[in-house]
């Protein structure tokens, strides 16, 4: 019985980390497309996040079958447990890089590169995100609470950034729609990056047990 419910987490194990590459590959995919412009990559990006909404009812129903038909003990039901937290903030990751990508089409060719916070703040987030995984994948708590930590680059990117757009907006009535699609752009890669933060902490929970919101 126990081999078989190792072979079962073994399976959750590999799905989680195939939903973290295809969460990895859609945020940078969404980013580059962003910042050339290209509205025929962000156009692809809608089929893309179809798969991660896939994947994530893929492995609720392993986490589900191993819940109900095993007995797990403590440390495999913090695994599972995260998991299933995991993959809702993994798949909102793929609602925000679709959400970015609805709004590229609107820029007309302009890519919000020439504003440094800007490309510091989508560079950030798809760290965020690839080394959030990446403390999955390796077990890694010091690499988890580097995440966190790192929250605070992208939301001080975000502040001085909003701070930036509201004046373009004021000075330049003419840029006025261009500013707001970049903050609502820029609102999507800070609340990406919590989901981010988010992911590390149930990494930290599924090795120690403790989480930062008990």
């Amino acid at each position: 019985m126990r081999n078989k419910f190792d072979e079962q987490l073994l399976l959750l194990n590999n799905k989680m980390i195939e939903m973290g590459d295809m969460c990895e590959s859609l945020i940078s995919f969404t980013s580059a497309a962003l910042l050339s412009g290209n509205t025929k990559d962000a156009s692809e990006v809608k089929t893309k996040g179809q798969e991660i909404d896939r994947m994530e009812r893929e492995i609720e129903s392993i986490c589900l079958k191993l819940l109900l038909q095993q007995q797990p003990v403590a440390k495999d039901l913090r695994q599972i447990s995260a998991a299933l937290k995991m993959i809702t903030d993994m798949e909102r990751i793929g609602d925000q890089a679709e959400d970015i990508a609805e709004i590229i089409p609107f820029l007309g060719g302009r890519t919000g590169a020439e504003l440094a916070d800007f490309k510091m703040m989508a560079d950030a987030t798809c760290k965020m995100v690839t080394e959030s995984i990446d403390a999955y994948v390796k077990q890694d708590l010091e690499l988890a609470q580097m995440v966190i930590e790192h929250d605070d680059v992208v939301d001080g990117c975000f502040l001085r950034l909003k701070e930036t757009l509201i004046n373009m907006l004021s000075e330049n009535k003419a840029d006025g729609e261009y500013a707001i699609d970049l903050l609502m752009i820029a609102k999507y890669f800070e609340r990406i990056g919590d989901h981010a933060t988010n992911i590390a902490e149930w990494v930290e929970f599924s090795v120690t047990g403790n989480h930062k919101g008990e």
